[in-house]
């Protein structure tokens, strides 16, 4: 087995033991050790959890972390796809002829080895447990829109780790996701400021996007994949949003395009604030049967925290303090201070700022 796989071993009763000795004096452990080994079913006597429940716990954590994982292979099984794709049709020619200079492509030559870099990785860390590569259609048709759409990959790949990260229960796995998400944010970095001659960033804090709202991006992109790979995310899109504004600045008035969802997203498969359900528990979903009727909200998040604004007859006023932040996403929802899978209608959409200069 490989070092990564060890991190993906099963939960046993031996680890639940190995790891419980290491926290407890010598007196607590030999009591507690006797209580474990009569043959009566397993007891929760306040103080120590019942064994069965510390072992279903585990299992479910681990299987939440394989899920997480999946979800992070999609995602540079996409990235992947993108950078082999793009530079196979487009050579050192086309570059220079956009207006690039030669060592952009070799750049990009790096990155699409680093993303296979990830995708070998995630995989052997996975090991059969492991989703399959997609079938995908990536809106490009030049060198310069190709560099576009890198940075919002990049950007993408960096919130989904980020937002993915509170729910990753083992610490070694958790590492390996923080390491793959730094990397990303020096792609974006790069893509933004040496090649667009852009801002690197675009405010103190990154977003950090729930697992559904990224697929629902992701999905965009995505034009079929193996059967199987449903069952190992569990991931679920909602409807698109559109911004019918070619151009919009902070302050604006932009016009929304959307068609709520007939049904709200099972919590089973939910995100952020849902994410609980990697613990056992389950937000209880909201019905949007009257979605179309109760009151809709843009939520703008620039950084850690959305920021909320009313939705009046498809319209919303874009926040004044936006200037500089780059590229933000927006969903609709039916809340006004929080945003979770069971109450969103429609989205993310992406909205750029440049830097002010």
């Amino acid at each position: 087995m490989t070092q990564q796989g060890e991190m993906l071993k099963e939960c046993r009763p031996e680890h639940f033991m190995k790891g419980l000795r290491t926290l407890l004096p010598e007196e607590i452990w030999t009591w507690s050790t006797k209580l474990m080994r009569r043959d009566t079913p397993s007891r929760d006597d306040g103080i120590f959890p019942a064994k069965s429940d510390a072992l279903t716990n585990c299992a479910t954590k681990q299987a939440w972390d394989i899920r997480l994982l999946n979800f992070a292979l999609t995602l540079e099984y996409l990235e992947h796809a993108f950078y082999t794709d793009g530079l196979a049709k487009y050579d050192e020619h086309a570059f220079k002829d956009a207006g690039f200079p030669a060592w952009v492509r070799t750049r990009f030559q790096q990155i699409a080895d680093h993303e296979a870099s990830h995708v070998a990785l995630l995989s052997n860390t996975l090991g059969d447990k492991a989703v399959q590569s997609c079938q995908y259609n990536f809106p490009y048709s030049d060198p310069q829109s190709f560099v576009a759409l890198s940075m919002v990959l990049e950007g993408l790949g960096v919130s989904a780790y980020l937002g993915a990260a509170k729910s990753i229960s083992n610490p070694d796995l958790l590492a390996v996701a923080a390491s793959i998400m730094t990397t990303e944010a020096r792609h974006n970095a790069w893509v933004a400021s040496a090649v667009r001659k852009g801002a690197a960033w675009g405010g103190s804090l990154d977003v950090a996007l729930a697992t559904n709202q990224v697929y629902s991006i992701a999905a965009s992109f995505i034009s079929s994949c193996p059967d199987a790979n449903a069952e190992s995310i569990q991931m679920q899109s909602f409807p698109p949003l559109h911004i019918e504004n070619c151009s919009y600045e902070p302050g604006q008035t932009i016009d929304l395009t959307y068609t709520p969802a007939p049904n709200p997203v099972p919590a089973s498969s939910s995100s952020n604030s849902d994410d609980l359900t990697a613990a056992g528990e389950q937000d209880p979903v909201s019905e949007n049967e009257n979605a179309e009727d109760a009151p809709h909200y843009l939520a703008i998040y620039a950084g850690l925290d959305p920021v909320f604004v009313e939705i009046c007859d498809n319209q919303a006023e874009l926040p004044l303090n936006l200037g500089g932040t780059g590229i933000v996403y927006a969903v609709v929802t039916t809340s006004l201070d929080s945003v979770t899978d069971s109450n969103t209608i429609a989205g993310p959409a992406l909205l750029y700022f440049p830097e002010l200069i």
